[in-house]
């Protein structure tokens, strides 16, 4: 991956963001039509805001998100952008995810910006997580 930096009328930048939430309790609703729709809101939403989506994998039970993002947009900030929109959608569309859980999205979620590993390396895990050798357990096991 090339490095494409981006420019503004204060500087250059290339800010990417390894970003990973839960539903609450870690229950695992991010099946089937939910993981199709939310995978939709998320890209939507970084349409919206400018940002890039490089990889992007939705878990039954997590998210992983790596995103190049602007400067003036903190870490919390994006994180918070995709959990506020995608709850209040995902929970007005499929009554399931409002009759069983008290709020869609767990308070907490983990933020790394990329820098010390290579953006290629953040994509390949995350483009990967399917691959894991527990998840792989867990299947044939089904």
């Amino acid at each position: 991956m090339t490095r494409k930096v981006r420019r503004f009328s204060g500087g250059v930048y290339d800010l990417g963001l390894h970003v990973v939430w839960c539903p609450k309790y870690r229950r695992p609703v991010l099946g089937g039509r939910v993981a199709e729709r939310l995978d939709q809101l998320i890209r939507q939403k970084a349409d919206e805001r400018g940002w890039e989506i490089i990889a992007l994998e939705v878990m039954p039970d997590h998210v992983h998100l790596f995103v190049k993002h602007d400067p003036k947009s903190s870490a919390s900030y994006v994180a918070n952008q995709f959990k506020g929109f995608t709850s209040r959608i995902l929970r007005s569309e499929f009554s399931h995810l409002k009759s069983r859980m008290p709020t869609l999205w767990s308070s907490s979620y983990f933020a790394a910006s990329v820098g010390a590993v290579s953006a290629a390396t953040v994509e390949k895990y995350i483009n990967t997580q399917w691959e894991r050798p527990w998840k792989k357990e867990k299947e044939d096991a089904s």
